[in-house]
C-alpha cells in the first residue's frame, strides 16, 4: 500500500467502481477482474447508508429521467446499493480469486464502521462530500483504520483544518480533487500538488482526477501525487452520470503505463511538458490543455469552483437536527447530525460554533440546521 519506505516511489493507482457497475454483483466481479488486468493497485466501491446519508426530503425528491434508476432519488440510491453481504462476496473475490486490494468509501458514520469494523478493509476513503463532516473526520482520526480523504469543494483555510485534525495521524493520504464531472483542464489546477507536498509534508499526497483523458493524472504523478485515482467503467455509453468522466479498460491500462515510465525518470530529468510529450503518445498528448492544467496558481485559488457548484448543490451535507427539539433547548453534539438536505442549511464546519445555542423555535429531526433558529 501507499506510504512503505520499500516502495516509497511506486505510485499507488485506485480504480474507483463506485456505482458504475449498474447495481450488477456480476458487473462488479467483471469490473474487480478487469482493473486488476489494467494495472490497478486496488479496486474501491461506494458504501451508503441512505438513511444517514441523506435527510428523508433528499430521499424523496422526484428522479425521473435517463440517468435514473427509480422515480425518487432513494429509489434510484437504492437500487445501486449493494448489501453488507454482497461486500464480503465482492471482498472475497477480489482478494482470494482476483488478488487485488479491495475497498470502499464510506458516505456516512454508519458505513464507516461497517467498512471497519466488519468489512476489515486495508483502509478507508472519506469522499470529498464529507471532506467538512467533522463529526465524522474527528472520529475517523480517532480509529487506526489507514485513511485518504479528497478534498473537492473545500477552500484552502478549510483543507488546513482538515490536516489539522489528522496531525496526530501519518497513515493519512490528502488527495487533490475538483468535484467537476468532467473537470475543465484550467480547473484541474495540477499545482496544488506540489503546494499540498510543501504544506503538508507529514501526510501522503495524491490526485483524485475527473477530468478526459489521462494525461493530465499522469501528469499529477510528475508533479508528485503518490496515489492516483481515477473512476473506471466498462462501458462510457451506460447509464449513470460518472461514466462520461471515468475510464474505461484501454484508457485506464495506457495511464497506468505511463504512470510507470514516469516512475522511472530520474528526477526532473525534464521539463514536464516535455517528460509528458515522451511517455504518451500523440493520441494522448495535448499541449494546449497540459498547459492550461499547469497555470500557476496560488493556495488563494483553491476555493468552491463554479465547476463544482452542481456537485455542492447535489451531494454537499448540511449541518441537520438528529431530534426534533422545543423552544429554549440546548443545543448539543448529539442533537445534530451531517446529511444531505433539500434545501441545504450551514455548512457542517459550522458545528463547533453552533453547539451551546439555545433554539428560537422549534425544530424537527431532519431540518436543516439554519441561523434563525437561535
Amino acid at each position: 500500500m501507499w506510504g512503505k519506505k520499500e516502495e516509497s516511489k511506486k505510485v499507488f493507482v485506485v480504480a474507483e467502481i463506485g456505482q458504475n457497475h449498474q447495481g450488477s454483483l456480476e458487473i462488479a466481479k467483471q469490473m474487480i477482474r478487469k482493473a486488476k488486468d489494467c494495472g490497478a493497485d486496488c479496486v474501491k466501491f461506494q458504501r451508503s447508508n441512505l438513511e444517514a446519508k441523506f435527510t428523508a426530503a433528499a430521499l424523496a425528491r422526484p428522479y425521473e429521467g435517463s440517468n435514473s434508476w427509480g422515480k425518487t432519488y432513494g429509489q434510484h440510491k437504492a437500487f445501486l446499493e449493494f448489501s453488507i453481504d454482497d461486500y464480503r462476496e465482492l471482498q472475497r473475490f477480489a482478494n482470494d480469486d482476483v488478488g487485488i486490494l479491495f475497498t470502499a468509501s464510506a458516505m456516512d458514520m454508519v458505513s464507516f464502521r461497517e467498512l471497519e469494523e466488519q468489512l476489515m478493509v486495508p483502509f478507508i476513503k472519506i469522499g470529498s462530500g464529507d471532506a467538512n463532516n467533522v463529526p465524522l473526520l474527528r472520529y475517523a482520526a480517532a480509529r487506526s483504520v489507514p485513511l485518504i480523504i479528497s478534498t473537492g469543494m473545500q477552500n484552502w483555510e478549510e483543507i488546513c483544518k482538515i490536516r489539522d485534525i489528522f496531525l496526530e495521524r501519518s497513515d493519512v493520504a490528502l488527495l487533490h480533487c475538483v468535484s467537476a464531472y468532467p473537470t475543465p483542464p484550467e480547473d484541474t489546477m495540477l499545482q496544488l500538488i506540489p503546494l499540498y507536498r510543501q504544506h503538508f509534508p507529514k501526510l501522503t499526497i495524491g490526485y483524485s482526477g475527473h477530468e478526459l483523458g489521462i494525461q493530465l493524472t499522469v501528469a499529477s504523478v510528475a508533479l508528485g501525487a503518490q496515489i492516483v485515482e481515477r473512476h473506471f467503467t466498462l462501458d462510457k455509453t451506460w447509464k449513470g452520470t460518472d461514466h462520461q468522466a471515468s475510464l474505461d479498460p484501454e484508457e485506464f491500462h495506457r495511464m497506468v503505463k505511463g504512470i510507470r515510465m514516469i516512475e522511472e525518470q530520474p528526477v526532473a530529468a525534464l521539463p514536464i511538458d516535455e517528460l509528458i510529450a515522451h511517455v504518451l503518445d500523440s493520441d494522448n498528448y495535448d499541449e494546449a490543455e497540459l498547459k492550461l492544467a499547469l497555470r500557476e496558481i496560488t493556495v488563494d485559488d483553491r476555493k468552491l469552483l463554479w465547476s463544482e457548484e452542481a456537485c455542492s448543490t447535489k451531494l454537499g451535507k448540511s449541518l441537520v437536527y438528529s431530534n426534533s427539539l422545543a423552544v429554549g433547548h440546548t443545543l448539543r453534539g448529539k442533537d445534530l447530525d451531517v446529511k444531505v438536505s433539500q434545501p441545504q442549511g450551514l455548512s457542517p464546519w459550522h458545528y463547533d460554533s453552533v453547539i451551546g445555542s439555545t433554539l428560537r423555535q422549534a425544530v424537527t429531526a431532519d431540518d436543516p440546521v439554519l441561523e434563525q433558529h437561535f
